[in-house]
């Protein structure tokens, strides 16, 4: 590994380090960073590891010491594997990940590699959303001895990153991604963004809620959003889910039902509708926004309003699932207290499950079970764990 000082801002730096220098910090200060996440004890390993090939490893420092480091190594013949970064709490919530990230990505492009990846605790969104931000995709979950990890690929080969696109059921399958996956999908060109008829806003009741910049959020029936859903579906999807081919055999069960548009200049530019999934749980099933009114933060926006609108319901939880590649999505929903709980295949593709709980302990279970935090307070006494007075 080569490379020099990388300023990172407000005194602190990276510095290039030697793998034994790296393993020597661990050594010393990894307790402090990691001694509060839960995880197996193993007895002493029987077989030595094998090598790691090219490593990558740089020191973080502030004042002159080190409080923290990264550490990647090569896995496979075009994949770098980011082991291990690491920050000392009172150096924590400062932005160092997210000021570190793109330039140890930029190392492992100029090194030749195509993918890298990661493990991080299923919770950890500190973490999640900045390499989310990145344009790492999520790829799975394991349970291993530290608990629940999500896995994370980022592509730098632009076409490989299309075709996780088209494994996810994000997007249809076109172009280089599509020739790569063995497809012969006659190229369309298609303008859809052109041909989207204007939906005017039917008649509602009251103002709205303010979304900013000219948007507003209004609560409708059911049936009216049905209505707007059936004449926009095509225009405001491109994703790709599987066709039965038939009506489905049985009614969806009657429960309680949640419809939001979203409203510009008059017309509909989108929508949220949501529904009960279980006794404690409300179930965000669909949002979208035409193609002319997305980037401009409305997502993010309009969370806040349809959460609170559910937790006003009586629910203790708020489930959602989207499409594993779909980080315009899931980054405002980390972002705003989802976890990420599971992966799932569906009729729409590989589908993120992610869990909102308005319940403070239960929040804190859901990083106890990841093992992200050991098991302690009230989460231990919910849990059925007589602790120590100590470990309480």
């Amino acid at each position: 590994m080569d490379g020099g000082v990388i300023p990172l801002g407000d005194g602190y730096e990276a510095r290039p380090i030697s793998y034994d220098l790296y393993r020597d910090a661990c050594a010393r200060l990894e307790n402090r960073i990691f001694g509060g996440t839960w995880g197996y004890a193993f007895d002493p390993p029987a077989k030595t590891p094998p090598p790691p090939g090219e490593t990558f490893q740089w020191g973080l420092l502030h004042g002159g010491d080190l409080i923290g480091w990264h550490h990647a190594h090569q896995q496979g013949e075009r994949t770098v594997y980011m082991a291990d970064t690491g920050i000392l709490p009172e150096h924590q919530g400062r932005g160092l990940y997210s000021r570190l990230l793109p330039h140890v990505l930029a190392a492992y492009r100029s090194a030749g590699y195509t993918l890298v990846t990661s493990h991080h605790r299923a919770t950890n969104n500190r973490v999640i959303v900045p390499k989310l931000r990145a344009g790492f995709f999520l790829q799975g979950l394991n349970l291993y001895e530290g608990g629940l990890n999500v896995a994370l690929t980022l592509s730098l080969d632009p076409t490989y990153r299309e075709a996780m696109h088209v494994r996810s059921g994000f997007r249809q399958p076109s172009g280089e991604a599509a020739r790569r996956l063995g497809l012969n999908v006659p190229e369309t060109g298609a303008d859809a963004a052109a041909t989207i008829p204007p939906v005017p806003l039917p008649e509602v009741e009251g103002e709205g809620v303010d979304l900013g910049g000219g948007y507003t959020l209004h609560r409708v029936p059911y049936e009216v959003y049905g209505d707007v859903y059936a004449r926009l579906e095509d225009a405001a999807y491109a994703s790709v889910s599987f066709d039965w081919a038939e009506p489905a055999p049985f009614s969806s069960p009657e429960v309680p039902r949640y419809a939001w548009l979203i409203a510009h200049g008059g017309e509909v530019a989108g929508w949220q509708y949501s529904r009960q999934w279980d006794a404690r749980t409300a179930y965000m099933v669909n949002t979208a926004f035409l193609p002319a009114h997305r980037s401009k933060g409305l997502y993010t926006r309009l969370l806040p309003v349809v959460l609170s609108a559910l937790g006003a319901e009586g629910y203790r939880l708020v489930r959602s699932h989207h499409h594993a590649t779909n980080n315009a999505v899931l980054i405002p929903k980390l972002r705003a207290g989802f976890r990420l709980q599971g992966l799932q295949v569906d009729g729409h593709g590989v589908m993120a499950v992610l869990i909102h709980a308005f319940d403070d302990v239960y929040r804190d279970y859901m990083d106890t079970r990841s093992g992200l935090t050991h098991p302690k307070g009230e989460v231990a006494r919910r849990l059925g764990l007589h602790l120590r007075e100590d470990e309480a």
